[in-house]
């Protein structure tokens, strides 16, 4: 398997892509999808492994740049990085890579090059920075026709091809053969407006090798960090002097509570990235004057933590309602047992008896000033905010 090194992606694709297959990233004009070809030569080189990346849009060094903007140092690489020069030629200017498409207008000299990297170099991940722009000097008919064969040769000799595509008005049956039969899988990348959440997707949309999940991510592009699952928002609730703004500093890469005399008086706000996601955190106060707070937010919230104070039971009761809030919502949320260091501290297994909560809904020992539990939590809502992918 050939991992992507795209968060999510490689357990969405079952561990990664194999030798031998084909993937297209589809994405719509407009969208950020040439960085999927970045990160997955990137992801294919972190893991070992020998990589040809074809350049058709611009120069060679400039996408070279790129890696360094992202902040993927490939100078360690050079023996297991090859870049073909489709570009220089286009525009007349000589060429210092091994591997040059003399004429990147005739789909021919573009097919002569390609095979013999296919049969000169061991197994590879080979990466077209940008199918549509080969598509666009060749034709669309004369592309898909070499691609069909680059694909049946890569299969041959173990090599996994890997394309970016971005879906301009080419004709029907164009856009049906790449959405269709022509790859082995399939990825789309889109664009989503709605409400106050904007933001970027991609799901695989067929795929031969793993079971196909209908589930999106959203996902950000960070300038150095390359691709992030992204959750817009995510709110952290419960009674007062439950450790609410704790949890949110503790957890958060960065944060500010709007407070007076140290109690929360408007909402905290924190920023996480961890393990390749990115979150919005925004923490209610507790009082119960505030809980039109909690119904707005949580209508545009994609999961809840639910603080509660592990020695203070007569908070409970309030506790309850407030998680009776964001249920009405339906939202993924997770219990956040915290104060476990204190004397009296109730168990998780007390806390659901109270609650009356059933088994599948998680509760997390934590103590929040420690930041003990806290990404344990994190980890744990993520996992259901997603789908367990």
């Amino acid at each position: 398997m050939i991992e992507t090194g795209i968060p999510k992606l490689d357990k969405f694709l079952g561990g990664g892509i194999p030798r031998g297959k084909s993937l297209v990233y589809y994405s719509q004009p407009g969208v950020e999808g040439e960085i999927f070809g970045l990160q997955t030569v990137y992801g294919t080189l972190k893991t070992g492994g020998t990589c040809v990346f074809v350049v058709s849009s611009t120069i060679p060094d400039i996408v070279k740049g790129q890696f360094d903007e992202f902040g993927w140092d490939i100078s360690s690489f050079k023996d297991k990085l090859f870049f073909v020069d489709s570009y220089n030629p286009l525009i007349g200017a000589p060429s210092n890579e091994k591997y040059v498409v003399s004429n990147p207008d005739r789909i021919e000299d573009f097919h002569k090059t390609i095979m013999d990297i296919i049969k000169e170099l061991p197994p590879s991940t080979i990466v077209f920075g940008s199918l549509s722009t080969i598509m666009d000097l060749c034709g669309e008919k004369e592309t898909i026709e070499a691609v069909r064969t680059w694909n049946k040769m890569a299969m041959l000799y173990d090599h996994t091809i890997v394309y970016n595509f971005t879906a301009w008005p080419y004709s029907d049956e164009t856009l049906n053969l790449i959405k269709g039969d022509l790859f082995n899988s399939v990825i789309s990348i889109g664009g989503i407006a709605e409400r106050v959440i904007f933001g970027q997707y991609f799901g695989i949309m067929k795929s031969d090798w793993a079971e196909v999940s209908r589930k999106s991510m959203l996902f950000r592009v960070l300038r150095p960090g390359g691709i992030k699952i992204f959750i817009p928002k995510i709110l952290v609730t419960g009674p007062f002097d439950a450790g609410k703004s704790t949890f949110v500093h503790a957890l958060s890469t960065r944060a500010i509570s709007v407070d007076r005399l140290g109690t929360t008086v408007a909402m905290d706000h924190g920023h996480v990235e961890y393990k390749g996601f990115s979150a919005d955190i925004f923490g209610t106060p507790g009082q119960e004057r505030f809980d039109p707070i909690i119904k707005l937010l949580s209508g545009e919230s994609m999961g809840v933590f639910l603080i509660v104070d592990s020695t203070n039971p007569s908070d409970f009761i309030r506790a309850k309602h407030m998680l009776d809030i964001t249920k009405s919502y339906g939202l993924p949320y997770v219990v956040v047992a915290n104060k476990q260091d204190l004397p009296g501290a109730l168990t998780p297994e007390e806390i659901r008896e109270q609650f009356h909560l059933p088994e599948d809904i998680p509760i997390v020992r934590a103590v929040a000033k420690d930041k003990i539990g806290v990404y344990e939590a994190f980890e744990v809502l993520l996992d259901r905010v997603t789908g367990g992918i």
